[in-house]
């Protein structure tokens, strides 16, 4: 006899979005950034470079250095514009830009820390945390069907 070999199995995330989109690479964002965008101030332009910067990083110590010319070709401006929403995002204190200089080469492509931002996310993560810690409590004490005796129906035995 032989044996059937299994399909592989997808992971949700494979699931949702399809293999091959999964297998080209995706970027972890916490939806307090997401959500909660407009009263942080930032700027469609702002959310769309800090996903960009977060596509590169990997590695928690590692921070992403993407050149600006990089992200500008991905959402269709200039470098200039990327440089100025990165100088206005820095003033918010929610990236911190640390620049790389060689004395032979000059200019390297500029370190984007996000830890500023993380800060500032905090509390709102909290309260969102709180809101769906409320909301579970509250959906176990309504009352449901679920763990009831079933009725019986005339005729069964």
């Amino acid at each position: 006899m032989g044996t059937k070999e299994k399909p592989p199995t997808l992971k949700a995330n494979e699931q949702k979005w399809g293999k091959e989109n999964i297998d080209a690479g995706w970027t972890l964002i916490p939806n307090a950034l997401l959500v909660h965008q407009s009263t942080l101030g930032l700027t469609p332009m702002d959310l769309n470079i800090i996903l960009q910067i977060a596509r590169y990083w990997w590695e928690p110590g590692n921070h992403p250095f993407p050149a600006k010319q990089t992200i500008a070709d991905c959402i269709g401006v200039t470098p200039r514009t990327i440089q100025k929403r990165i100088q206005e995002m820095e003033k918010a204190e929610f990236i911190e830009r640390i620049e790389r200089r060689e004395s032979k080469t000059g200019s390297k492509t500029n370190i984007y820390r996000l830890s500023p931002l993380i800060e500032v996310l905090l509390p709102y993560s909290k309260d969102m945390i709180t809101q769906r810690d409320k909301r579970r409590k509250e959906d176990k004490t309504r009352p449901t069907m679920r763990g009831k005796p079933k009725l019986k129906v005339v005729g069964d035995k």
